[in-house]
């Protein structure tokens, strides 16, 4: 598991501040974060509610940790030069390619975010950042459109919806470690998003 960028913060033996954040997203996906109380968490933990204190000043803590993380590596995409440089089409390809490795790569996170109903302050933050995201790969399909090297008579809109309900659903059913490789889940994707099921003629 990838380190979640956050300096470990020592508390109770046995546990550091990334390992109780493991166990919370976890357990946030399982319950839904709403209904996860500090008691869930810590009987998951096997520690008392006022030890995950030692890690956390609380469970919004917890939470904006873990979508800190998911949208810290979405954001990082576009900040490569290959999102920055080139063909609209490559670079949407890129992206695209990249989305999916940080999805497989972070998966729990990427759940936890995926399911947010905004709720909460940290929530509303996180979509907004997530929607930010979004458009700016909704501009890239625009410019990819207008190159003229994708379709004119799909809306781009309706192309983004689509791609990213594709990419989004990975969640629900992907398990790392099977047959089915990171790589060829974004082959098979940009393959599909990018020339159809049809058998080339």
């Amino acid at each position: 598991m990838p380190s979640t960028g956050t300096t470990a913060k020592r508390g109770r033996p046995g546990y550091d501040q990334q390992s109780v954040l493991l166990i919370a997203v976890d357990v946030f996906n399982r319950h839904g974060y709403d209904a996860t109380s500090m008691g869930i968490l810590a009987e998951n933990l096997g520690i008392s509610k006022s030890a995950i204190y030692h890690h956390v000043p609380s469970k919004g803590d917890l939470l904006k940790l873990a979508l800190d993380h998911a949208l810290g590596g979405l954001e990082a995409i576009l900040e490569q030069p290959q999102a920055a440089s080139g063909s609209a089409d490559a670079r949407l390809e890129f992206v695209l390619r990249e989305t999916i490795a940080v999805l497989v790569e972070r998966l729990p996170f990427v759940t936890l975010l995926l399911r947010l109903r905004g709720n909460t302050e940290v929530e509303r933050n996180a979509l907004e950042r997530r929607r930010t995201f979004d458009h700016k790969v909704a501009d890239l399909i625009s410019a990819a459109r207008d190159e003229g090297s994708l379709r004119q008579d799909i809306d781009p809109r309706t192309v983004t919806r689509l791609l990213f309900g594709t990419i989004n659903s990975i969640v629900e059913w992907y398990r790392p470690g099977g047959s089915l490789s990171p790589e060829k889940l974004a082959d098979d994707v940009i393959t599909m998003a990018f020339n159809g099921l049809h058998v080339p003629s």
